[in-house]
């Protein structure tokens, strides 16, 4: 739910800085990815001995959870002092390290794959990308993700246009796509699945976005009455809590 970073540089490191302000909320209400998606992504090291995974650009530990629910041997790695601090207190038992993607703190050829949740597009590739092949093992694999509104739900699409929301569309395909698929052989793959919300957590939900963390207060005020309003006028949304569709967006490559 976050753009390809197609801003200026200032206004980037400002958007993926903000999160930390915010790592509360983010825990609390940004969605999780489907176990399908993890399964498709890691196919071709499952087998793979003393199988090792790295959620880089891990957050709050929302994909680390579910490696680790998997019974996977997962490590993570986030920048933010503050993102770091929620996963390692919600995840005790997972080996997290701060570091940013383009220094990653682990040893070479120490995991068989990377994976990195709605993360990509905040990386320096020219920096990121060699590090993850220090990392990986002959083998090995990159998977990365992102969850998107699916707005081809009449209710959705009008919320996303009510909160200028981000979504999973032919623009972001165009950016992300060229640079995702010059890393290696790519495949693509699309996971549906949701997330239960009622009015209040949905405005929280769409709250943590970069956008809004770095607009002015009154703009964001404005922003979020207007997406409750619609919420509270729909019959879908009105009363109660009700299920946000969702898709997962992964791309699998094998590097060259």
């Amino acid at each position: 739910m976050e753009p390809a970073a197609g801003y200026p540089p200032e206004e980037h490191a400002r958007r993926a800085a903000s999160f930390g302000t915010q790592a509360l909320a983010y825990a609390e209400y940004r969605p999780t990815y489907p176990v399908a998606m993890v399964d498709w992504g890691l196919a071709a090291v499952r087998d793979a001995a003393d199988l090792a995974v790295l959620d880089l650009g891990a957050g709050t530990g929302k994909l680390t959870e579910v490696l680790a629910g998997m019974g996977l041997a997962v490590t993570a790695v986030e920048p933010d002092p503050a993102m770091l601090a929620q996963l390692r207190a919600r995840l005790p038992g997972v080996p997290a390290f701060q570091g940013p993607a383009e220094d990653i703190p682990l040893p070479d050829d120490s995991v068989n794959a990377v994976l990195v949740g709605q993360a990509l597009h905040w990386f320096d590739l020219d920096r990121a990308v060699p590090e993850i092949h220090r990392v990986l093992r002959p083998g090995g694999v990159l998977v990365t993700a992102w969850n998107g509104y699916d707005d081809r739900v009449p209710w959705v699409a009008r919320m996303s246009a009510e909160a200028d929301s981000v979504t999973w569309s032919k623009n972001d395909e165009d950016g992300l796509l060229p640079p995702i698929a010059a890393l290696g052989h790519c495949e693509r793959g699309d996971f549906r699945h949701g997330m239960p919300r009622t009015v209040d957590s949905m405005v929280d939900t769409i709250a943590t976005q970069s956008w809004l963390l770095t607009s002015t207060p009154e703009h964001r005020a404005d922003v979020l009455a207007r997406v409750r309003a619609l919420l509270l006028a729909d019959p879908a949304t009105a009363t109660g809590e009700f299920t946000v569709p969702l898709v997962a967006t992964a791309f699998r490559i094998t590097f060259d």
